[in-house]
């Protein structure tokens, strides 16, 4: 399976006791959804590679799990700091304005006031704020993506409503308004 069809689920901490069972880090909101998983995909050197999971239980998104012939802590050790990934078929369904980063790449944005600005090409996470990426005519356009911004998702049209704050358009596209006056 490959990285695209998978999402990150979180991070092989440490290993835990001396039976073989591991920390695990899951980010992801609902940890409590995935307690049944019966694999999960590890990135290895080769590629990711599945294990299968005997146990699993969190304590938020903290969790320790026993990964079926894996039997004490120096093999558990050799885990350590490695990601762990699943199928995107797993992803809990979302509605309504909620979304998936990956879900709306290629959705188009439009603004309340200014229109169609164009086709998400890349949504681009930061410690502070997300951004979706958008190209006109060669030159980027960054919107913030927050609950105030947002009006509607459309996922039948695959176009996504703004509100973007005033004048945040107008600095990234003054100099095409220029130009379209010459």
């Amino acid at each position: 399976m490959n990285k695209q069809d998978c999402f990150y689920f979180g991070k092989i901490v440490k290993p835990h006791g001396m039976k073989g069972e591991v920390n695990i880090y899951a980010d992801v909101d609902d940890p409590g959804k995935y307690l049944e998983l019966p694999m999960f995909l590890i990135d290895t050197r080769t590629g990711l590679i599945p294990y299968f999971i005997e146990n699993i239980q969190f304590l938020g998104n903290k969790g320790i799990v026993k990964i079926q012939e894996v039997e004490d802590i120096e093999a558990a050790a050799q885990y350590a700091g490695l990601h762990i990934y699943l199928p995107l078929d797993l992803l809990p369904k979302l509605s309504g304005n909620k979304f998936y980063f990956h879900e709306v790449k290629g959705f188009t944005v439009v603004d309340k006031n200014f229109g169609t600005v164009g086709a998400i090409k890349e949504v681009l996470e930061y410690p502070n704020q997300s951004l979706f990426q958008i190209f006109i005519n060669q030159k980027e356009v960054l919107i913030p993506i927050n609950d105030h911004i947002i009006e509607n998702v459309d996922r039948d049209k695959k176009e996504i409503l703004v509100s973007a704050p005033d004048g945040l358009l107008d600095v990234y596209l003054s100099d095409q308004k220029d130009e379209e006056r010459e």
